[in-house]
């Protein structure tokens, strides 16, 4: 079986489907493997999962792992880190992508501590390319560039690991596309023997009961957000934002800055501390536009920057600036509205 290919440890949602991160991360994972002439392969672990591994053929994904076992659903540390571990040393990739969630965070760490690997976190960009060592000189070709922000989001850091295999990165939610290649595309499923060192990982912790609450705020998917900064002054503006998103169909975004000072709710949070989003609009109202906001947002298709200062960074990557008090401008927005749906 071949080796040096490129791996990514998918996620499973509640309804057992294939989560968002790791869908995103094969279609990325597709365009690296792709560039590198070599394989895509996923790895799906947890009960009853044959649909979710067939799931992932549409993205791209040439062999599919399956380790189908009651003992790894619902996700616990230590039966997942003995089943991937093992896998990843018989594989050998040379690229492993987990998605930045609490479970990829959990598990990633794990992996490149017992491998003796890098790992890079929180990326928001993946691309293949070269490397020279400034004090060997030696040139490292085709190794994965690891993009993140760093120093509190005030540069862009490129991070490789070029001696040690695998490469293996955390990803943020919603920095990479999630796109079909091919609907017809036909990959492999590889049944995972379930090793007996499994029951010793499995007693270490026991799972009395679950409690489960839906989300009730999920703005990642939204296709118009209407943003506020801590510019918008208190909380009871903030409710001008709600009144307008509910009238155009869009969602409510926030800045740290006003998730802290209590506008907001933390699940609203954009930028590199909250959710990653790219809405076919984006409508920023009292926001500056601090390197860490940015880092969230400016992948929107279209940017409206609301603000009274005309320096701000935000009009930088906005496709629209509009120079006024958002308290102001926003009604007027709303009236226009409803007179154009008359």
């Amino acid at each position: 079986m071949s080796k040096n290919n490129v791996l990514v440890y998918c996620e499973l949602s509640e309804k057992n489907t294939i989560a968002d991160i790791s869908l995103e991360l094969c279609t990325k994972g597709r365009q690296l493997a792709t560039q590198l002439n070599c394989k895509l392969q996923a790895a799906v672990l947890g009960s009853s999962v044959k649909a979710a591994a067939e799931s992932l053929y549409p993205y791209g994904v040439d062999e599919v792992f399956v380790a189908d076992d009651k003992r790894l659903s619902p996700y616990r540390t230590l039966p997942h880190f003995d089943v991937l571990s093992k896998l990843i040393e018989n594989q050998e990739p040379q690229i492993v992508l987990f998605g930045a969630s609490s479970v990829g965070r959990d598990l990633a760490p794990r992996i490149a501590s017992y491998l003796r690997c890098g790992l890079t976190a929180d990326c928001t960009s993946l691309e293949i390319g070269s490397h020279e060592d400034v004090k060997t000189k030696k040139t490292y070709d085709n190794i994965l560039l690891q993009i993140r922000p760093a120093f509190g989001g005030n540069i862009i850091a490129t991070i490789v690991c070029p001696e040690t295999r695998p490469q293996m990165a955390t990803v943020r939610e919603g920095v990479m596309k999630k796109e079909i290649l091919d609907a017809g595309y036909k990959g492999t499923i590889i049944p995972v023997d379930i090793d007996a060192s499994l029951d010793k990982a499995d007693k270490a912790v026991e799972i009395l009961s679950r409690e489960i609450e839906e989300q009730k705020i999920d703005i990642k998917g939204a296709q118009i957000i209407v943003a506020g900064g801590y510019g918008m002054g208190s909380k009871e503006n903030f409710e001008l934002l709600h009144k307008f998103a509910h009238l155009i169909g869009g969602s409510v975004g926030a800045t740290r800055a006003a998730v802290d000072a209590g506008f907001a709710e933390g699940e609203r949070q954009i930028g590199q501390t909250g959710v990653t989003v790219r809405p076919k609009l984006y409508i920023a109202c009292g926001i500056s536009g601090a390197v860490q906001h940015r880092a969230g947002m400016e992948q929107s298709a279209k940017i409206i920057s609301i603000n009274t200062d005309p320096d701000a960074p935000i009009n930088a990557i906005a496709d629209y600036t509009i120079i006024g008090d958002e308290m102001t401008v926003i009604p007027q927005f709303m009236a226009c509205y409803k007179n154009n749906l008359k």
